[in-house]
């Protein structure tokens, strides 16, 4: 009687970059192994520094493995809004179906849970069913997106901040007293409109669909008249956000079963297309705890 083993690791994991901007697919490795091996892990978060989201195809891992290879990054975190796998906490499941109909907050360019004071650093993403076409996800380059920024315009915005809630988000859709109840429990979070990555020194334009407004523009510099400020700063705030939809600093993902993403929620954004319903699309997001954005 013979035992199975697993093929040895390659020292290196094979990998291709998927556009000229951000992204790259990783080839025979097992993240399940790599969730136990030092070595591995080291490699796989370079790469992530690197290229900023990575994708993997064939990844047949246990949940507890998906929770294991997370964790590695930071702890988990809930969301409260979609409900944790009850044997894996942190383990969020966005299962969409007929019961469960598309609800239009994840097909808009973001950045995961920015109305946190510290938000997630990246996520953990596997594919367990999909449409037969449709539902694929989009990333984006936001370091990109901030130096391809006209020079005035980088001066323009230096030392701005800005307001991010939940409340007017996903508590837009609830009762004023559940909304409220939300908003204490998660007041609205004030970040950088360009924040500094933490590891790699990278200026990142760090506004998204759950950005409010801007909270520091109303001054003698930058307002005149009334109409500078509304709607000035506004549209200085929506130009900013619609920066995440030039095609040139994206990569656009089709998920098959068993696919997976790791992406840097720091200086990423992403767009889940909802143009698949009534078919099934479900998803298993293990969210990991990030910094302080400065």
């Amino acid at each position: 009687m013979t035992t199975a083993t697993r093929t040895p690791a390659p020292t290196a994991l094979r990998h291709e970059p998927l556009t000229c901007s951000i992204g790259a697919e990783v080839f025979d490795v097992d993240l399940g192994e790599v969730s136990r091996d030092d070595d591995l892990f080291s490699e796989l978060r370079a790469l992530l520094t690197q290229h900023k989201v990575l994708f993997f195809r064939d990844q047949d891992f246990t949940r507890a493995e998906h929770v294991a290879l997370a964790e590695r990054f930071g702890p988990l975190e809930d969301h409260p809004v979609v409900g944790s796998d009850p044997d894996h906490p942190g383990l969020v499941r966005i299962y969409k179906d007929l019961d469960s109909p598309p609800e239009h907050f994840e097909n808009a360019f973001h950045c995961d849970a920015t109305w946190r004071e510290n938000p997630p650093f990246g996520c953990v993403l596997r594919c367990v069913e999909t449409p037969p076409v449709g539902g694929d996800t989009i990333w984006v380059n936001m370091a990109e997106a901030y130096r391809r920024l006209p020079e005035t315009l980088k001066a323009r915005i230096a030392g701005l901040r800005a307001r991010h809630s939940i409340e007017a988000t996903f508590g837009a859709r609830m009762l004023p007293e559940q909304r409220q109840a939300l908003h204490e429990r998660y007041p609205d979070a004030e970040h950088p409109v360009v924040r500094t990555h933490p590891e790699t020194g990278e200026q990142i334009l760090f506004v998204n669909s759950f950005t409010t407004h801007l909270v520091n523009y109303h001054t003698a510099d930058n307002v005149r008249f009334g109409i500078d400020y509304s709607p000035g700063a506004g549209n200085l705030l929506q130009y900013l956000i619609s920066q995440a939809s030039i095609p040139e600093y994206q990569v656009r993902w089709r998920w098959t079963e068993n696919s997976v993403a790791i992406w840097d929620n720091r200086c990423t954004q992403h767009y889940a297309v909802q143009d698949y319903w009534p078919a099934v699309r479900k998803m298993e997001r293990a969210g990991i705890r990030g910094d302080v954005p400065a």
